[in-house]
Order: structure tokens, then sequence, then C-alpha cells
């Protein structure tokens, strides 16, 4: 085999390699952050629980038809909307997580809100991005 094709073809097979570790660590990461996040939620934390969107004015987020930008915007929104009693508990269910690069991962899921006396069900879309200090969510997009 030419020497050439050794140069080329060994650093491309290390790199997938590399490249195919890095995905399931990168998923466990993501479903620790969404993990952390359902935990803040039912303990009544919109703090802890927003800590893990990307506080940038370039957030977005969409539902009902609305799109919102930044982060404090979402904050504001949630604490309007789901302050004390209002949270309900939540769970997160059929997650896909897919990794579509070392800084760029998006998953999908149906998100459940329990009450007392009725249950609010949808779907999400969250793209994330690695920052230094982790996984953020940049965009979120909620359906129900």
């Amino acid at each position: 085999m030419p020497k050439i094709l050794l140069i080329i073809l060994i650093p491309a097979m290390a790199a997938g390699y590399m490249g195919a570790e890095k995905g399931p660590a990168a998923e466990e990461e993501i479903k620790r952050l969404l993990d952390i996040q359902v935990r803040a939620w039912n303990r009544g934390d919109i703090a802890e629980f927003m800590a893990y969107y990307w506080e940038s004015p370039d957030l977005t987020f969409q539902s009902g038809g609305r799109r919102l930008y930044g982060w404090q915007s979402l904050m504001d929104r949630y604490r309007t909307s789901y302050g004390g009693e209002k949270m309900g508990r939540l769970t997160f269910e059929d997650l896909e997580i897919n990794i579509l690069s070392d800084q760029h991962a998006y998953a999908l899921g149906r998100y459940r809100l329990n009450y007392p006396r009725e249950e609010k069900t949808g779907v999400f879309t969250i793209i994330l991005r690695r920052f230094p200090q982790g996984w953020r969510i940049i965009h979120d997009h909620s359906s129900s």
C-alpha cells in the first residue's frame, strides 16, 4: 500500500473511532441534563430548571404558535405561567438524542405535566450546543 494512502487512512480511521466514543458520552450528558431539569421542575425550582438553557438574548422558544427570544423572556414566561402549584409533576418520555457533532445535538421527546385533576401532554424538540460549562439548550420547540 503506498505510504501516502496510509498517511490519509490512519488519521481518518482514528477520527472515526474517537467520534464514536464521544457520541455515547455526549448522549449520557444530555440525559443527565434532562433528568436534572425534571427534578428541578418537580421541586418547584424554575431557576435550576432554566440553568440548562443558554443564557442569551439569542435563545429561542416556540410553543402555541408563538416564538419567544431570549433567556430572560423564557424565564419570565415560566414564572408567570407555571409558578407555585401551577407547575404540576413533569416527566419526559420517548427520548431520542441525536449527536450531530462534538458541539451540537438535538433531542426529541414527549412531556407530561400531571396535575391533581388533569394531565397536559405534548412533544418537544430541543437543540443543544456544548459550551465550556457543558451542554445548553439553545432552541426549544414544544407543542401539545
